[in-house]
């Protein structure tokens, strides 16, 4: 049986910082399964599945305040299980551009939650258009449809749910 934790930081950006993280990880003989990074603001933020016997993950849980300390990042840890995969899923890729505004992420995911439909994962960015400078928006999602859904119903009306806010587009299913 495979044991999971869920590791978050969070602190100044500095380069060497996922290094020094990924290191108190090997040395703790734990491995990094899927992680996502970035640097928001002026601040680097990490969240990683980590996996490893149990005497290797409590040995990671004892050094991570230090560790934190000592790498100036807010840490937090979640002990966790596997992902349970429902064969009756479909997994849709939804990307959407619009002009930036409040409330955009909301609006999304009140639409699916409305329908049953998880977020699996969500990324956004703001940017500057180009030539124009106009700030921009970008979402991009994985969300899991229930494979009872009438997909030619659900992709209709969320292009109808776009239209009326002005977001530009694309719900297609994921091919992997």
């Amino acid at each position: 049986m495979q044991n999971l934790l869920v590791v978050t930081a969070l602190g100044e950006d500095r380069p060497g910082i996922v290094d020094e993280l990924s290191r108190v990880i090997v040395d703790s003989g734990c491995n990094i399964e899927n992680s996502r990074m970035t640097v928001l603001g002026s601040d680097f933020a990490v969240i990683m599945l980590v996996s490893g016997r149990w005497n290797e993950l409590a040995k990671l849980e004892s050094s991570l305040p230090q560790a934190g300390r000592r790498l100036g990042l807010l840490l937090n840890t979640k002990r966790t299980d596997a992902p349970t995969r429902r064969g009756d899923l479909l997994a849709y890729a939804v990307e959407v551009i619009s002009v930036d505004h409040p409330g955009i992420v909301h609006q999304l995911s009140n639409f699916f939650a409305k329908r049953s439909i998880n977020i699996r994962d969500l990324s956004t960015a703001s940017y500057a258009a180009a030539h124009t400078g106009t700030p921009m928006f970008s979402v991009l999602m994985t969300i899991d449809v229930p494979a009872n859904t009438h997909i030619a119903t659900l992709r209709e009306e969320f292009m109808d749910f776009c239209d009326r806010l002005n977001l530009d587009a694309i719900m297609e299913p994921v091919k992997s």
